[in-house]
Order: C-alpha cells, then sequence, then structure tokens
C-alpha cells in the first residue's frame, strides 16, 4: 500500500476562515473515505468537544463523517475502524503525551503504512517527523519519548516565520533551528510556511502552496525550497 500523509502547515492562512485553505488540499485524500477519526489531544484550553465541532465545522462541505477520538470507548479501535485520520494543532508536547498515553503512535504509523491516509495540520503535522525536538510549543507535559510518527524521515517546523518584532530580543526562528542542527547535524529541518503543506504519497513528496519552503540541516542554513518543488529525494 501507498503512504498518504498530507502535513499542514496551519489551520488558516491570514484571515481566512477556519481549514478554509485546506479544502483543496484535503479533499482529494477523501474520495471513497466517508469515516474518519479526529485527535483532538492538542487542543487544551479549546476543549475536545469544542474543536470537534469547529474541525466538522471548518470540514462541512467536504461530506465526511468525523467522529472525534476521545468519544469512542477504545481509541485504538477507532482509529482502526476509520477510513482516515486528522490530527488536529495545538500544544505538540500533549498531543504525543496522549498518543503514547493510549497507545496509539505505533498504530497510528501500522495503519498509514498499510494505507490510512494521514491529515494534521501545526502540531498534528510536527508529531509527523522524527520527532517533536523542532517543535514550537512549550514543553507543558513530558510525553515518555520525544519520538514521534516518523511518517518522514526528517523534522518539520510548521508556522514557519523568521519575523521578530520590533524590541523583541529573543532568538529567532532560524536562530533556534540552528541550535538544533549544531546538536545533530544529520538530521534536516524543513521550515513550512502558513498556508503550505508537504504532501507524502508513496515515495514522492511535494510541497503544496505558493510559498517556499527553507531547508536546516549541519552548515546549510534557511535554504529556499521553491514553491511546488519535488523533495522525494528526501524520502532516502
Amino acid at each position: 500500500m501507498t503512504i498518504q500523509a498530507l502535513l499542514l502547515s496551519s489551520s488558516r492562512e491570514g484571515d481566512s476562515p477556519y481549514l478554509q485553505h485546506t479544502l483543496p488540499y484535503i479533499a482529494p485524500l477523501t474520495t471513497g473515505r466517508r469515516n474518519w477519526v479526529f485527535v483532538p489531544y492538542a487542543g487544551i484550553s479549546l476543549g475536545y468537544d469544542n474543536y470537534l465541532t469547529r474541525v466538522r465545522d471548518g470540514l462541512a462541505s467536504l461530506n465526511i463523517n468525523i467522529s472525534g477520538i476521545h468519544e469512542h470507548s477504545d481509541p485504538r479501535q477507532a482509529i482502526r475502524d476509520a477510513d482516515g485520520v486528522l490530527v488536529g494543532g495545538g500544544n505538540t508536547f500533549h498531543l504525543l503525551h496522549e498518543l503514547y498515553r493510549y497507545d496509539l503512535l505505533h498504530l497510528i504509523r501500522e495503519e498509514v503504512a498499510a494505507g490510512k491516509p494521514y491529515i494534521g495540520w501545526s502540531a498534528g503535522s510536527n508529531v509527523a517527523g522524527l520527532s517533536i525536538r523542532t517543535t514550537n510549543d512549550m514543553p507543558i507535559i513530558e510525553p515518555p519519548s520525544f519520538t514521534a510518527l516518523g511518517l518522514l524521515p526528517f523534522q518539520l517546523n510548521p508556522h514557519y516565520t523568521d519575523y521578530q518584532a520590533p524590541g523583541h530580543n529573543g532568538e529567532t526562528r532560524a536562530q533556534r533551528l540552528l541550535e538544533f542542527t549544531c546538536v545533530d547535524p544529520l538530521t534536516p529541518v524543513v521550515g513550512i510556511q502558513e498556508g503550505s503543506a508537504l504532501l507524502r504519497e508513496g515515495d514522492s513528496l511535494k510541497l503544496l502552496g505558493d510559498k517556499e519552503g527553507y531547508l536546516f540541516k549541519g552548515e546549510i542554513q534557511k535554504q529556499v525550497i521553491a514553491a511546488g518543488s519535488d523533495l522525494s529525494a528526501m524520502l532516502a
């Protein structure tokens, strides 16, 4: 079977309505797949029920059934029974903690490897990489490991921006990713801007959207990845 994983940088682009810009990317993956399970574990302050409602509303035009994994008495069976998996954004540490807590990490990896599509945004995309070591989030809880789903053989950094507010003296995103590459010079990091996404279909990997991405690896820092680039070589 072919791995199908859509990893969106964000749930919004600019001031667009929730998930609206993602619809052209998500729609092809829903063909012939009606029943989806949504994993809201990253949405702590929003509340899982409210988060589920927001996602259902945002994807209403796709005419699919979306249940929340928290509504099921057996989360593992919910993953097995679904035609596809949606994983939302929020706090990446809490998301990964709960995936370990309910013993879902390996199951999701196996189901996706067997052909079940995976769609994530923000934190939901971050956990699709090798680890969550390049998340932007505060470590509010300690998961058993930083090891993530590994649907891609490198690190992701969603919401990539190098904006620095006037008068703010903290590190830029590029500086933080430089620190990662100093510690781990062999593992690539791909930064994707809001409105863009990575789409893996088997041995094919593409950068979707009209915004460039950025590559960080060892001495390579903020190397531009042109919009629409074929990144399949990174899967080797």
